[in-house]
């Protein structure tokens, strides 16, 4: 029988409504995955490297549930299968999803992605400009630079290019400034601009990103008609994933990180180009088809059917699979549409014409196949939607209640310096004034006097076409002023009632002490959450250590069935914006973050009296002092040493 543990147990007086919560936990012999030791974690901001998951039955091993989908397959039907993926990947306090057991490093995938035989262009230094200070970027944009090189160059050398190498006995490895689940980095990045002298002068053109090299790579020339209707200046970036990347260590919940990972590569793309004085806007009326043509993907492969994870020579799983297209555009400009209709004809000329530089570099040797997470894709991909409208919301600036917390950094300063804390110390504690600042930074809406959250107008949520669709379940730990317990930030208000009806009837649902009057934030219940927290990120330490922990938890039915099963990653993009958010909030304040891919989801929705897909815990966080391990060096990102991956 599990036994089972009060966690929610409070040492603090508590309130008449206060209870106990109980999450019970298999014994010793039977629970998986247990806590390890301090100082004992991989460096990995998703799930520790070390932990290699239980041999699956056959009735949890990744069978082909996506695989028997086809297009005549209607929404219920579609959301369903979403559904199954989704809780055949949830790690729970019995077993894990299933993954590799243990890492064949012979094959860790190149991190590095090049076309051979494309021209190679580098921009320019990495000369900084006098930026904005970071907390700045939340009241308003400053006027715009003008689209250049030296423009790309500081764009992307603040969004997506290398920020560090490290290195420690006979192992070295980069990092870059976009975050990525155990530093795999499966996000590849396509920029179509305008002619810009010393690099296409005289036509449109297409060009993939290479982090290494901070270099473009021209691909093909781009169909001017994109840019019709657009604002002198705009250009465009496109995202894809290479699943494999994520496979090679966390097999089918692979997924989820990737789309985790396009989410922080989102809202990289919007601050740095906020930096420099542009608005960003994602295209979600193009479908996929159209994302892959314009940068020169070929189709989804042929795979095979398979009930379990095949081991072999499989070239077909180094391709990229498209994600979106983002527009950016000078902040000053006035009212405009994107025509999507327009853009798809485009499209289409450029998919017939355009000839392709270039190859792409091979990865791996071998591979492992996981057919759920490829049929998956298939599944999910959006259909052109050419009619829906394009509107860009007017920019509303988040509450100012505490500047005094933020350091003196510019927005180039806080984001290089970005990084994923692998060990916390237990003794920083935060004051709450600063807790509630950092909150009022995942406002969508932002400043909000009338009306409710819900709209997504603030920086950098605005790039979503959609309303917020995530909250935060909260686990204070150590912030200076707040009692310790449990908490729950309500970011969409249309959900409030049903979030009320969904969880605990015993909850207490106060505000909680100096709360600002705009951040909607309630304590649920007071108790000592710390080895809670640990629990249910799979026994990871650091979720303990820190001042607080949470949850991300997405309105998930609703949002499939209300809009289509595309949504499902759209979900987790949402929350990988939140989680940079988090990244850069940590480091403005002088401390740390850490996201944690690895959770035990049902163990999450007990502790909130969740019971059905109504609401799902998509993402974890940490954030707290940092330990610094001497004997990793640290080595500048450019020029960096010699070697491949």
């Amino acid at each position: 029988m599990p036994v089972s543990r009060s966690l929610l147990s409070s040492p603090h007086p508590t309130p008449k409504s206060s209870f106990h919560l109980h999450l019970f936990v298999p014994p010793p012999s039977t629970a998986v995955g247990r806590g390890r030791g301090r100082g004992s974690r991989s460096s990995c901001c998703c799930c520790w490297s070390t932990m290699s998951p239980p041999r699956p039955s056959p009735e949890s091993s990744s069978s082909s549930l996506l695989s028997s989908s086809s297009s005549s397959d209607d929404d219920k039907n579609g959301v369903e299968l979403v559904k199954k993926y989704h809780n055949q990947t949830k790690h729970s306090l019995s077993r894990y999803a299933s993954g590799p057991h243990g890492l064949d490093w012979a094959n860790q995938p190149n991190p590095f992605r090049r076309y051979i035989s494309a021209p190679l262009l580098h921009p320019h230094n990495q000369t900084q400009l006098q930026l904005p200070h970071y907390p700045s970027l939340f009241r308003n944009l400053p006027l715009p630079s003008l689209l250049s090189l030296f423009f790309l160059s500081l764009f992307l050398f603040n969004s997506l290019a290398l920020s560090a190498w490290k290195t420690t006995g006979f192992s070295t490895w980069s990092l870059r400034v976009n975050p990525s689940s155990g530093n795999l980095h499966p996000t590849e990045a396509y920029i179509l601009s305008p002619p810009l002298s010393n690099l296409s002068p005289t036509s449109h053109f297409v060009a993939h990103y290479a982090p290494k090299e901070h270099a473009l790579e021209l691909r093909a020339n781009a169909p001017s008609r994109l840019w019709e209707g657009l604002p002198n200046g705009s250009f465009f970036v496109g995202l894809s994933s290479i699943f494999w990347r994520q496979a090679w260590k966390y097999g089918e919940r692979a997924f989820r990180y990737c789309n985790h990972d396009v989410g922080h590569a989102i809202a990289a793309l919007v601050i740095a180009a906020a930096s420099l004085g542009c608005d960003a806007r994602l295209l979600d009326g193009l479908g996929q088809s159209h994302i892959r043509a314009l940068m020169g993907l070929p189709d989804h492969p042929t795979l095979p059917t398979t009930s379990r994870p095949v081991k072999g020579c499989f070239s077909a799983l180094e391709h990229e699979h498209p994600d979106c297209l983002v527009l950016l555009f000078p902040a000053s400009s006035p009212e405009f549409s994107a025509n999507y209709a327009s853009m798809a004809s485009a499209i289409s000329k450029l998919s017939a014409s355009s000839e392709w530089k270039g190859k792409p570099n091979s990865l791996s040797k071998e591979h492992v196949y996981w057919d759920i997470i490829y049929s998956k894709a298939r599944l999910l991909e959006k259909p052109p939607r050419t009619e829906e409208g394009f509107h860009v919301p007017p920019f509303r600036s988040s509450p100012l209640f505490n500047e005094n917390s933020y350091k003196a950094l510019t927005i180039g300063e806080v984001v290089r310096k970005r990084r994923s804390a692998v060990d916390m110390g237990r003794s920083h504690v935060m004051h709450r004034k600063a807790f509630y600042q950092i909150l009022l930074h995942y406002l969508p809406s932002g400043s909000c006097s009338e009306g409710k959250q819900g709209e997504q107008f603030a920086m950098p949520f605005r790039v979503l076409p959609w309303k917020a669709q995530l909250h935060l379940a909260i686990l204070v730990h150590r912030v200076a002023g707040l009692v310790p317990g449990l908490y729950f930030m309500v970011r969409n208000e249309e959900h409030s009632g049903e979030l009320k009806r969904a969880m605990r009837p015993g909850f207490e649902w106060v505000r909680p002490e100096g709360c600002p009057t705009d951040l909607p934030l309630y304590r649920l219940a007071v108790a000592d959450c710390r080895e809670l927290a640990k629990i249910i990120s799979c026994h990871q330490d650091i979720a303990s250590d820190g001042c607080f922990s949470l949850g991300m938890v997405a309105h998930f039915e609703q949002a499939l069935h209300g809009k289509n099963v595309w949504m499902y990653p759209r979900l987790f993009w949402e929350s990988g914006i939140i989680g940079q958010v988090l990244y850069l909030e940590a480091h403005a304040v002088g401390i740390s973050a850490t996201g944690i891919g690895c959770y035990f989801d049902d163990a999450v929705h007990d502790v909130l009296g969740l019971s059905d897909a109504k609401f799902q815990s998509l993402y974890h966080f940490t954030m707290g002092s940092p330990v610094i391990d001497g004997r990793i060096m640290n080595l500048l990102a450019y020029p960096g040493p010699e070697i491949d991956a």
